[in-house]
């Protein structure tokens, strides 16, 4: 019998550049999705220290900065990979910092990418990542990370499906009047690829930005298999066996 593939959007809730925090509720959602068998958690854009344009040039995160030992051993001790946000050092020294995603696996590896196409108005702040399509192997699935804006190019997913990615996995920053336009594209590339897409949204507030919460996963060919009804801090868990994927949403206590 082919093995389960468990997999999750953590709809987090941070805390306006508090890092140590943000990482503590973080474990909180590890801890909750390693009782459920999760294989792959992937969280929103930037959800170590909230979307905070002002802060994000004092909180560039090495991937072995002690702040994130906590996260780095917890993929190791649960068996789970991370997909976390943070801002990150740019590709060219003395460039502005990048928005990155840190990816924890499960054997004590990280990897970095960074998000290649900013939403107007970023610029100010951040500089754009150099690769087209950032694949990983992980819970299985070769997958592509994309980090918000990044969504709304379809060539950035066109090259992960091109590049044999399986999985399209996504942190954003989603409002509600930005949530139909942006989950009906998603859909789409789930629809018209083949990619499974899961899509990790916050779950309050940030950055001056009403989030929608609603993280989703929608299976290959378009299904939309589960969604989080709205904002607050929860885990959508996407679980197939076979072919079949089914879906489910659990709430967590925001730290």
């Amino acid at each position: 019998m082919p093995s389960l593939l468990c997999i999750a959007a953590a709809q987090s809730i941070s805390a306006p550049g508090e890092v140590r925090a943000n990482v503590q509720g973080h474990l909180s959602m590890v801890h909750e999705a390693a009782r459920h068998g999760v294989q792959l958690l992937v969280f929103p854009e930037l959800s170590l220290t909230g979307y905070e344009p002002s802060l994000v040039a004092g909180l560039v995160l090495d991937a072995d900065d002690a702040l994130l030992a906590p996260l780095r051993d917890a993929a190791r001790a649960t068996g789970m990979a991370l997909v976390v946000g943070a801002p990150v050092a740019p590709v060219v020294a003395g460039d502005k910092p990048a928005i990155g995603a840190w990816v924890f696996g499960a054997d004590g590896s990280a990897a970095l990418y960074r998000k290649r196409y900013l939403h107007p108005g970023e610029e100010q702040f951040a500089s754009a990542g150099s690769e087209d399509v950032h694949l990983r192997r992980l819970a299985g699935q070769s997958t592509a990370l994309a980090v918000c804006a990044d969504t709304t190019h379809p060539e950035h997913a066109l090259a992960a499906r091109d590049g044999g990615a399986a999985l399209y996995a996504c942190g954003s920053v989603i409002s509600e009047g930005g949530y139909a336009r942006d989950s009906s594209q998603l859909q789409g590339y789930a629809a018209d690829l083949g990619l499974a897409v899961l899509m990790a949204n916050h779950g309050a507030p940030t950055g001056g930005y009403t989030c929608a919460g609603r993280s989703a996963f929608w299976a290959p060919g378009g299904g939309a298999v589960v969604a989080a009804p709205g904002a607050g801090a929860c885990l959508v868990i996407a679980s197939r066996q076979g072919l079949a994927w089914q879906g489910r949403v659990v709430d967590v206590v925001a730290q």
